[in-house]
C-alpha cells in the first residue's frame, strides 16, 4: 500500500482506528453479519452496504441496516450482540503496516491521537490486542463529543486536536471511510485516504 502524504509540515497527526491503523473491518463485517442473523436477517449482509457505513456509530449502523432490510429491531440490542461477537475475534486482528509504521515514526517527534467511531469498550481492547495502546495516549470516541456529533461531524477531530494542543489547520488525518474523511475536512484538516478494502 502506498500512502499519499501531502507535502508540508504538520504539528500533529490524528488516526482513525478501524480500517486505518488496524485491520478490523473484515472482522467487523463478520460480527455484523452474525449479529443481524440473530436479530432476524435471513440473508447474507450486503458487504458494500457495510463498508459504506465505515466510521458511523454502531447504533446508527444497526438502524440503517435494519431499515435497508425492512427489519423491526432494537438498535441497542443489536449493538450489544455485535460488539460481544467482535470482542471474541480480537486475537485475529493485525496492523495495517504502512500506517502503523508512519505513526510510530511521527510519534517520536510529534503528538499523535486516535479519533474513532468505535466506543471505548471496543476501541480500547482492540488497541491493546494489537499492542498499540502504548503509542496512543489520546483516544477520542463518540462518548467524548455531544450526542449525534460523531463522524461526519468534525467534533471528534477538533477534540483530538485540542487534546494534542495543535491548531486544526496543522493536523494531518489518516482515514479509510467517507464519513471520517468528511469530518476531517470539515475540521479544516488535510486527509490521507487509506484503502479500507485490500
Amino acid at each position: 500500500m502506498q500512502l499519499d502524504i501531502p507535502a508540508g509540515e504538520f504539528a500533529g497527526y490524528i488516526f482513525d482506528l478501524d480500517g486505518t491503523l488496524i485491520d478490523t473491518m473484515p472482522l467487523h463485517y463478520k460480527a455484523w453479519d452474525a449479529a443481524m442473523r440473530v436479530h432476524g436477517l435471513a440473508e447474507v449482509l450486503n458487504e458494500d452496504l457495510f463498508y459504506s457505513l465505515g466510521g458511523v456509530p454502531t447504533v446508527r449502523v444497526a438502524e440503517v441496516i435494519g431499515a435497508h432490510y425492512g427489519l423491526t429491531l432494537d438498535p441497542l440490542a443489536v449493538e450489544h450482540t455485535k460488539e460481544t461477537l467482535f470482542l471474541t475475534m480480537l486475537d485475529a486482528v493485525g496492523h495495517i503496516a504502512p500506517v502503523v509504521a508512519f505513526a510510530r515514526r511521527v510519534a517520536a517527534t510529534h503528538p499523535v491521537a486516535i479519533a474513532t467511531g468505535g466506543m471505548p469498550e471496543i476501541a480500547l481492547p482492540a488497541l491493546k490486542a494489537t499492542g498499540l495502546d502504548g503509542l496512543f495516549k489520546i483516544v477520542v470516541t463518540p462518548r467524548d463529543v455531544a450526542p449525534g456529533r460523531g463522524k461526519p461531524a468534525p467534533d471528534m477531530f477538533l477534540e483530538a486536536a485540542r487534546r494534542m494542543g495543535v491548531p486544526p489547520s496543522q493536523c494531518l488525518v489518516f482515514e479509510d471511510a467517507e464519513p471520517g474523511i468528511q469530518a476531517a475536512l470539515a475540521a479544516g484538516m488535510q486527509v490521507v485516504r487509506v484503502p479500507s478494502r485490500r
